[in-house]
């Protein structure tokens, strides 16, 4: 016999496994609980039914994320094998040295960093907080310094990549610039200026956000940003080099369709149409993404907005040094024609043999 004093609330955790929703009883002036038509056991078990909706959109939101991180590392992992392959065919036929392939190689190297660097942060990451906790020293294990110190580590590194590659496309942009249109600061013939620009610059802005962390946000694996102004420390240097490429894309475009609509191009070799085609294919879609999102950061969008800049920027992120490897390497005429040059010399070395 239950006391009257239970008619309040009963809490049923073995049949409403939730964390703050409760099962609900009548206790009748009997002292038994009251039932239902059917005679059953009278239950309220709304806020149970409340708390299953909410988990069934949980549950869709971590399968929508698992998407996302198999979309882009599919895409990494195929960029990483077509820009190492790209790379290797660069540097490796001789005849193809030159500043202009210089640039395009070490663009292919940001590219080959950027997509090892995720990999690796991610793989810190789920390290980091996808274990199971089975004892107690689990705990303080996950939560120590040494434990944070790697996946620190990685997410500093993945940040200078990730400026490494857009300032090594904003040198490709620079430089077509400097041979299409008038030369800059940068002098064509000297690959160092580029080499600064490209690995140099990013230390400059990766350097106090790595400094304002250990300062102000040296908490967990530096993954989310309290104060947004730390942020835009390496925020701001990726849009402006985005904002500035794609004004040259603007400004070649309109030098290259007033070419095209003159009777004559002599003034243009058959090379440097080339590169302005690849080029001008690539820069909008590295930077219109981030121009259409420039004020839409990831702490501020919600709902679909959200969803879809996270899928347009993890797609076009991830697979674009596959395309990058494509347009300047696999599908250029002047690697093409040296490769089958190669070909052609071995098949015949092999056919004649050693003397």
């Amino acid at each position: 016999m239950l006391q009257p004093a239970l008619r309040s609330t009963f809490r049923a955790l073995s049949t409403c496994p939730v964390s703050q929703g409760v099962v609900r009883r009548r206790c009748g002036p009997d002292g038994l609980w009251e039932r239902d038509g059917s005679g059953r056991v009278w239950r309220d078990m709304s806020q149970c039914e409340e708390e299953k909706e909410v988990t069934s959109q949980e549950l869709w939101f971590k399968q929508l994320m698992v998407s996302f991180r198999v979309l882009y590392t599919v895409g990494y992992s195929l960029s990483l094998l077509s820009l190492t392959m790209a790379l290797i065919i660069l540097l490796g036929v001789r005849k193809l040295h030159c500043t202009r392939n210089y640039i395009h190689a070490n663009l292919f190297l940001s590219f080959i960093l950027r997509a090892v660097s995720v990999i690796v942060k991610d793989t810190m990451l789920e390290r980091h907080w996808g274990r199971q906790i089975m004892r107690p020293s689990d705990v303080s294990e996950m939560l120590s310094h040494q434990a944070a110190l790697g996946c620190r580590l990685a997410q500093a590194m993945m940040q200078y990549c990730v400026l490494a590659n857009h300032y090594w496309f904003f040198g490709e942009a620079v430089y077509l610039y400097s041979v299409l249109i008038a030369s800059v600061f940068i002098d064509n013939n000297k690959p160092l200026p580029y080499i600064c620009l490209g690995w140099g610059v990013p230390l400059l802005f990766v350097v106090p956000w790595v400094v304002m962390k250990l300062l102000k946000e040296n908490k967990e694996c530096w993954a989310f940003n309290e104060n947004m102004s730390y942020w835009w420390i390496i925020r701001f240097p990726i849009l402006f080099a985005s904002l500035i490429s794609f004004l040259i894309f603007m400004k070649i475009l309109k030098v290259i369709l007033s070419k095209l609509r003159a009777s004559h191009q002599s003034g243009y070799p058959d090379y440097k149409l080339r590169l302005a085609k690849a080029t001008l294919t690539l820069i909008p879609l590295f930077g219109i993404h981030e121009i259409i999102f420039i004020f839409a950061t990831d702490e501020q969008t919600t709902g679909v907005l959200r969803y879809v800049k996270v899928f347009f920027t993890l797609f076009l992120t991830s697979f674009q040094g596959f395309l990058v490897a494509v347009l300047y390497c696999y599908a250029n005429t002047e690697v093409r024609t040296e490769l089958r040059r190669k070909l052609h010399s071995w098949r015949i070395a092999t056919v004649t043999g050693p003397e």
